[in-house]
């Protein structure tokens, strides 16, 4: 029985209702002990009972290695600190941040909401963080001890302070201090907790910070963008021609969403509001089909041609062979992980290779885009 599922997570949302950022602090900091003993007992139970090794799941894209196409998505781990431990939790990359050229307090708490009955969360957090140089100085430590088992994404946010105007150079600056430490980066502009960044995906407002990034991306790190749910159709296509002329390395669908529609939660607790009077992004569940959507039609616009990290509402390894067929080569996951608790990556996983024989397929690979191929 998944003891965190069914006894530890009804109690601490529903019963004792622990304040969910209060919570995180501690869930990172136990993450952070961990990661600084890497051959204790307990770390090595934590691999036999997380973890799932299969060959059909590895995949090589963008010059990197992947162990399984399960991620963590960016969010959980702002600052790097328990950068050494994702692979210890079976997933088979970690990419950390947002983070910030300047350090930053983010939005004012409240910030994070839980929304069970949505399976939700709703979330301003304002991209808090220590700063880039802060991250860059605890990445170099543990490059040196060899801790990063996994490929490691750094998202790039825009800070609080600098304009619109300049942040081109903003999102440069971190990249300099950073872009040896990551294996691949975000250029996050769909965040909808700072104050005009997502109005930084308009096409020449995202050209100018990809064109930057890339004259100075001597060593062709991978790099991404990550986009908004919330986008139309028109502009989504204007960032598939961005990536094609920026030669990125792919597209991240997709950030939380501003939408509320069809929400079943009418209070959220803490502030006695409805989800409609809250700002921030909603992720989980609700975001799931929207999101799926985008990364359909990014597939079919592309014809596969441009990688797509599929994120938004994974809970299952039913949610997750979606997200694939629908053309994301890799996932990545956050809400589904608090929800469902730790086991729930071997879980998608070892469902993953169910679907695999179901469907007499020899690698995950040959599953991306697969329910796009079929209705050719």
């Amino acid at each position: 029985m998944d003891i965190y599922k069914f006894a530890i997570s009804p109690l601490l949302f529903n019963v004792v209702k622990t304040d969910p950022e209060w919570l995180h602090q501690q869930t990172i900091r136990s993450f952070y002990w961990l990661s600084q003993t890497p051959s204790s007992w307990v770390n090595q139970r934590l691999k036999k009972s997380l973890c799932l090794y299969d060959s059909r799941l590895e995949q090589n894209l963008f010059g990197l290695n992947f162990p399984n196409p399960v991620g963590l998505a960016a969010g959980f781990d702002k600052d790097g600190v328990a950068a050494g431990i994702w692979s210890n939790l079976g997933f088979g990359f970690a990419e950390l941040g947002t983070v910030t050229f300047h350090a930053q307090p983010g939005n004012p708490r409240p910030r994070l909401f839980r929304l069970p009955l949505d399976k939700a969360a709703l979330n301003r957090m304002g991209f808090n963080n220590n700063g880039a140089a802060v991250m860059a100085s605890r990445l170099a430590q543990e490059k040196q001890e060899s801790k990063h088992l996994i490929p490691i994404g750094i998202n790039l946010g825009k800070s609080k302070v600098t304009p619109l105007e300049a942040a081109a150079q903003d999102y440069l600056d971190s990249f300099r201090l950073l872009k040896d430490l990551g294996d691949y980066f975000v250029v996050n502009v769909s965040s909808p907790n700072t104050p005009g960044l997502r109005s930084l995906q308009d096409a020449s407002m995202l050209s100018a910070i990809l064109n930057l990034l890339q004259q100075d991306n001597n060593s062709q790190k991978p790099i991404f963008v990550k986009i908004a749910p919330d986008l139309s159709w028109e502009a989504i296509a204007d960032i598939i021609i961005l990536a094609k002329t920026y030669q990125l390395a792919g597209i991240i669908a997709t950030n939380t969403t501003i939408s509320r529609d069809g929400l079943k939660t009418q209070v959220i607790d803490q502030t006695g509001k409805s989800p409609q009077d809250e700002a921030g992004g909603i992720s989980g569940e609700p975001l799931r089909d929207r999101s799926t959507e985008v990364i359909r039609f990014i597939w079919q616009q592309t014809q596969g041609q441009i990688p797509i990290i599929g994120v938004g509402g994974i809970f299952s390894s039913e949610d997750a062979w979606e997200k694939i067929t629908a053309g994301a080569s890799l996932i990545q996951v956050y809400t589904g992980w608090i929800y469902e608790g730790p086991l729930m990556v071997r879980r998608i996983l070892a469902g993953l290779l169910s679907k695999l024989e179901q469907s007499g397929l020899n690698s995950i690979n040959e599953a991306v885009g697969l329910q796009v191929k079929s209705k050719k």
